[in-house]
Order: C-alpha cells, then sequence, then structure tokens
C-alpha cells in the first residue's frame, strides 16, 4: 500500500474501542499491527520495532484517533505508574516517530497534545508542527 496521495481511511479495527480482542489485527491506515505476533507493517513492509516501542504503538493505535494520558500508556505498556518528572513515554514517542518517518515519509503519526498525552491519527507534513 503507497502513501502518494492520501492514505487510505482506517481499517475498522483502527476503531474499535479499547478492551477489544488483544490479539487481533489493528490496521490503521497504512499501519498494521499484529499484536499476537508482535509484529508490524509500515506502508506494507515489516518495521523494526523494540518491544516497548510496538507496545506503546500498539496501544495508541487501539485508540486511535483519541489522546491517551502518557500515565495511561506507561501503566499499559510498562504494567506500573509513571514516576514524577519521568520522561520515559517522551523518549519512546520519539524513537517510534523518527522510524515512522524513515519508513513512511511525509506523514505525521504521532501527535502530541502538550498537558494531556498523544494521538495516533495521520496526517501529511504540510510545514507545520504536529
Amino acid at each position: 500500500m503507497s502513501v502518494q496521495g492520501e492514505l487510505p481511511p482506517v481499517g475498522a479495527a483502527g476503531q474499535q474501542p479499547s478492551g477489544v480482542d488483544g490479539d487481533a489485527v489493528i490496521a490503521v491506515a497504512n499501519l498494521e499491527l499484529r499484536p499476537a505476533e508482535g509484529f508490524a507493517l509500515a506502508d506494507g513492509r515489516p518495521l523494526r520495532l523494540s518491544v516497548r516501542e510496538f507496545g506503546l504503538l500498539t496501544e495508541l493505535a487501539r485508540n486511535y484517533g483519541r489522546v491517551v494520558s502518557r500515565e495511561t500508556l506507561y501503566q499499559r505498556v510498562w504494567g506500573s505508574s509513571l514516576r514524577a518528572g519521568d520522561r520515559t513515554i517522551d523518549v519512546y514517542v520519539r524513537r517510534l516517530r523518527v522510524k515512522l518517518a524513515g519508513q513512511v515519509p511525509g506523514w505525521a503519526f504521532i501527535h502530541t497534545h502538550i498537558g494531556f498525552g498523544y494521538r495516533l491519527q495521520p496526517q501529511p507534513i504540510d510545514g507545520g508542527s504536529c
């Protein structure tokens, strides 16, 4: 699947609320996540992710289009409470952005909502900040 022009619409799995089958394939535009296999595709090619990067991207995809707090992401991916001043989520989001940009240039996938958290929703990069 190519991202020349407009991305295809979000797959039905990407629109499901949290709490859906944890092993179901999640399709968001040109991303495909397979939680049962720990495997991700971006633009039809394997996306090399660490276990935590994969968990973070999967959690954001399960909440497609919604802002997810840093605390919630940390709890669901790391399994414990986020400590005050901990920047772990921010570091991992940065790593994901770099990897996604390298594989699917011209698109922003993860958006920051300062003071709230992060949202996964692919958008073309138009020179503005996301």
